[in-house]
């Protein structure tokens, strides 16, 4: 099968990189997914490394080789223009495609979630391993947020969530904070005793870090028994949420007018109670207009959609992709 007509569309996230193989008439030929994608870790060249495979295997599905007409990717920590423009010249020098785009990923859950007619225009909330905003308003304006963490007023996300809940837990046990469920059932987790044992364990690798992400639902979960400080932070992580979301539509001067809100990611796609409702009310408050809905198909699917926006592709298309994912 010749290449004329196709295109690669990646979604590459903090803890996860998705890679799909689509047609312009809306078929998608094949897919293949990855671990995290974190250029200030291991560089950009590295970085982009990592995509490689992901690109062969979609490619290798369908009995292709490359390369495709178009990539769009949609990246996590695409935060400024010059990281956008480092990582599409490194894209583009891979040769897997005669043209390339590169956006943050926050783009593609956005993508995801709008109307395929009309002018795109609305605002997305990612809150997965970390937290991100981006919005679409009329007339190609954009809205965004650096979300590099603390330094650009950064709260939240699941790593951030997870870190809260060992600080709040450690200095309940030793007397310095206030008491908490989570002093007990975070060290449970991992089979310990006292948060001084789980402290020590993370410090010396005997518990890896990457499995502090396993604390976030724990953290839901004690919030829900009833527990005020897990509540509190729960209630925080609302609060950050609805305040990017409302800056940005007034940002976009769309507090007038209904438009989608796009939430998505691990933390927000699990939808549990506390979180979803407190954010859905707030909303209501701030902004009465806002349409709020989460997102259940893969972001992925935004940066496929992407590349048939690129080809001018025919309405059937879009349908007929977002089929494939379900």
């Amino acid at each position: 099968m010749g290449l004329t007509g196709t295109a690669l569309a990646i979604d590459a996230g903090n803890s996860k990189t998705d890679v799909a193989l689509v047609t312009t008439d809306g078929r998608l030929l094949g897919s293949a997914r990855g671990g995290g994608f974190q250029p200030p870790v291991v560089g950009t060249a590295r970085a982009v490394d990592t995509l490689a495979p992901l690109v062969a295997a979609a490619l290798a599905e369908a009995g292709l080789s490359g390369p495709v007409g178009h990539l769009s990717a949609f990246l996590a920590n695409a935060d400024f223009p010059a990281e956008e423009a480092a990582l599409a010249t490194e894209i583009t020098a891979r040769g897997w495609a005669r043209t390339v785009s590169v956006r943050n990923d926050t783009f593609a859950l956005l993508r995801a979630g709008l109307p395929d007619d009309g002018e795109p225009v609305g605002v997305a909330v990612v809150c997965g391993a970390g937290i991100n905003c981006a919005g679409l308003g009329h007339g190609g304006a954009t809205a965004r947020f650096p979300s590099v963490g603390r330094i650009s007023g950064d709260w939240g996300g699941g790593a951030h969530l997870a870190d809260e809940a060992l600080w709040s837990a450690a200095r309940a046990e030793d007397g310095r904070g206030d008491p908490t469920a989570l002093a007990r059932a975070l060290p449970a987790h991992f089979g310990l005793t006292t948060m001084a044992e789980l402290i020590e364990a993370l410090h010396l690798g005997r518990i890896p870090p990457h499995r502090r992400h396993e604390l976030t639902p724990l953290l839901f979960t004690v919030a829900a028994d009833g527990d005020p400080l897990a509540r509190t932070l729960v209630a925080r992580q609302a609060e950050e949420i609805a305040a990017m979301a409302t800056v940005a539509l007034r940002r976009l001067d769309l507090l007038a007018d209904p438009t989608p809100v796009v939430l998505g990611g691990s933390v927000l796609a699990a939808r549990h109670p506390l979180l979803h409702d407190h954010l859905t009310r707030l909303l209501s408050e701030r902004a009465p207009k806002a349409v709020p809905h989460v997102l259940t198909a893969p972001p992925v699917l935004g940066a496929a959609l992407a590349t048939l926006d690129q080809a001018a592709a025919p309405p059937g298309a879009y349908g007929r992709l977002r089929g494939a994912y379900g």
